[in-house]
């Protein structure tokens, strides 16, 4: 037992050293090893985790096998657990070479822990960096863990980290447009952590059945709701830095439409265009290019629109306007700009958790009339997620 004590002693230390160089006094939950490592002593440890599940430059995984956590397996979720893998790319099973760990899928056949993956573990931990969007898959993926630890009577414990687009705002999801990239009555930017998230869904028994699951949620230090936080490494291969991110939000229901949001291009969601419009003298050519997107839309083909790279990232939030601009060139360019603009609505609707915004760019309404249509909604959420908070709110 002395040795575990000097080995925590030693790598909060190291961690310390790297929390002065890094986002000035914030200090994530897995940073905090000595808040959590003695609820995992003598205890046998699931870890849900993928490449930003990070104890300064070490790989979660790394840290706690060096320090005689006992590990039974790594489970992962889409983009894999090296965030290499496409948009929508199976995961598969596999083994990790470093810790000849098993790692589970949970973005394949399955999305869920299932009970006999659970079998010879007594706790889980999950350690993600979200980004503050419904559709982005990650807190999705937290639900299937909460509802498969409370199903299994395993204690979960969750490592947070802050919000790098923390704001609240867009379309509440409507249950009728529940799928994996909306799992739960949220607007398209929620204003959670993923710890604030994990609570949320746990209190509000979304997982079903009034399932409750023993939930623990190791707080970030020195960080409040509204404070900017810059990600030290890209959450998936095509949000590559803080204006891509900024930009996700407004931009990704673009992919139900016929417009490329820059996927197969180094700048991927900061830029935006069709081969169908020739009016903007910015153009872009996707490609297939690994690290980023394999098998993009229109690859090898110009597309032209706009260079929205010069975005300030600190200016975050989501808007519709990038969207109604290009739905009104479709209408003003071409006969049947509803079927070629909106080429995959069932998607586009599912993104923005319910068709009242399509049908009404549709009508020719403005992005502030469209918003009339989600405050009402909106209000109600930020009730419940008051209850939730784990942070000082915006402008405490």
């Amino acid at each position: 037992m002395g040795r575990y004590i000097r080995y925590v002693i030693l790598f909060s230390c190291c961690i310390f050293i790297y929390g002065s160089t890094h986002a000035a006094s914030v200090r994530c939950g897995a940073e905090q090893t000595d808040k959590y490592l003695p609820l995992l002593s003598g205890k046998r440890v699931a870890l849900v985790v993928n490449h930003t599940s990070l104890i300064g430059n070490t790989p979660l995984p790394d840290s706690l096998f060096s320090l005689g956590v006992r590990l039974t397996g790594i489970f992962v979720p889409e983009h894999g657990f090296r965030g290499t893998a496409d948009a929508g790319e199976t995961v598969r099973d596999g083994k990790d070479v470093r810790t000849g760990l098993p790692i589970y899928s949970l973005y394949g056949q399955t999305k869920k822990p299932q009970d006999k993956q659970l079998e010879n573990t007594d706790i889980v931990v999950f350690d993600m960096q979200d980004v503050g969007a419904r559709f982005y898959t990650y807190i999705s993926t937290l639900y299937y863990v909460i509802q498969a630890c409370a199903e299994n009577g395993k204690p979960l414990i969750v490592l947070d980290r802050p919000n790098p687009c923390d704001t609240i705002d867009g379309p509440v999801l409507q249950h009728r447009y529940r799928s994996f990239v909306g799992m739960f009555p949220i607007p398209v930017l929620h204003g959670c952590t993923i710890g604030e998230m994990a609570r949320m869904i746990n209190g509000e028994k979304w997982t079903g059945k009034h399932r409750h699951c023993q939930l623990t949620v190791i707080p970030v230090e020195g960080w409040k709701h509204g404070q900017p936080y810059s990600l030290p490494v890209k959450p998936s291969p095509n949000l590559p830095n803080d204006t891509s991110i900024a930009l996700y939000p407004s931009l990704c229901p673009f992919e139900g439409t016929a417009i490329s949001v820059g996927r197969g291009t180094t700048t991927p969601f900061q830029v935006i265009g069709s081969p169908d419009i020739h009016i903007f003298n910015f153009r872009f050519m996707p490609q297939s290019l690994p690290g980023f997107d394999k098998n993009p839309l229109y690859k090898g083909k110009y597309c032209y629109g706009l260079n929205l790279q010069g975005h300030n990232p600190a200016d975050k939030g989501f808007t519709l306007k990038y969207i109604i601009q290009f739905y009104d060139l479709y209408k003003s360019t071409m006969q049947d700009a509803e079927k070629k603009f909106f080429t995959r609505p069932q998607w586009f609707d599912l993104l923005m958790g319910t068709a009242h915004v399509r049908h009404a760019i549709i009508r020719g309404k403005s992005e502030e009339e469209i918003r009339k249509g989600w405050q009402e909604e909106l209000e109600k959420y930020r009730q419940t997620r008051n209850r939730y908070l784990l942070y000082p709110d915006y402008n405490e």
